[in-house]
Formats: structure tokens, sequence, C-alpha cells
């Protein structure tokens, strides 16, 4: 395995199916909060927007989308289909990436983010 450098690195380091799956992921961040700081934090892409955002991580079997609470719980409905945590959703490797989901609650991140900082 490579050393990580960036967010690049990181996706290079995974299988081709993997890395469309990451690009699209690293987009659907990149499109809602276009002046997100992109950088490598806990060996994973990590997103910050006046605050901590999204991380997202490649395990044996599923990419890990991790938001800091509350907004996964705040979701649960809508994530009822995908294994969740107080910070995280997996979605399994066979799936297809629920991005107008991952979207939305990125979007929420960054509300929590920006009313924080007022």
């Amino acid at each position: 395995m490579k050393p990580i450098k960036n967010v690049d690195s990181y996706i290079e380091n995974n299988p081709k199916e993997i890395q469309v799956k990451l690009k699209e992921l690293r987009a659907a961040i990149m499109d809602i909060v276009p002046k997100a700081a992109e950088h490598i934090s806990y060996g994973m892409p990590f997103y910050g927007y006046k605050g901590r955002l999204v991380y997202f991580g490649v395990s044996k079997n599923h990419i890990g989308v991790y938001i800091p609470p509350p907004v996964i719980g705040e979701h649960k409905s809508e994530l009822k289909d995908y294994e969740t945590t107080k910070s995280a959703v997996r979605i399994p490797l066979n799936k297809k990436l629920p991005i107008t989901l991952i979207k939305k609650l990125v979007l929420a991140r960054v509300k929590i983010n920006e009313d924080a900082n007022k």
C-alpha cells in the first residue's frame, strides 16, 4: 500500500470499482461545500468547513461516511436501509451510493457548523 498523502492517493489505493464510488462521493461533498478544506485525518479523507464536516473510508465490506453527531440520529428514518452508529453510515460495497441522501446529511452538518460560528 502506498503512503496516503492526500485524497487522490487514498482513492488510488483502492480497487478500480471502489475508486469510482469514492470519486462520486468526493464530488458530492465538494458540490455541496465547494469551500470545504480537504485533508487526510485518521488515515482517511476528511472535509472541514467551519469545523468538522465529514470523513469517508473504505472497509472490507462497506464505505463508511462519518458525520459528527447529531446528524445521523436526526435522519434515522431515512437511513433505515443502512447500518448506522451515532456518527456513521455504512454503505455496502455492492450497493449504489445514496448520493442525494449523503448530500442531505452533509448539508445538515454544514448548517450546524455555520450556526455554531455565528
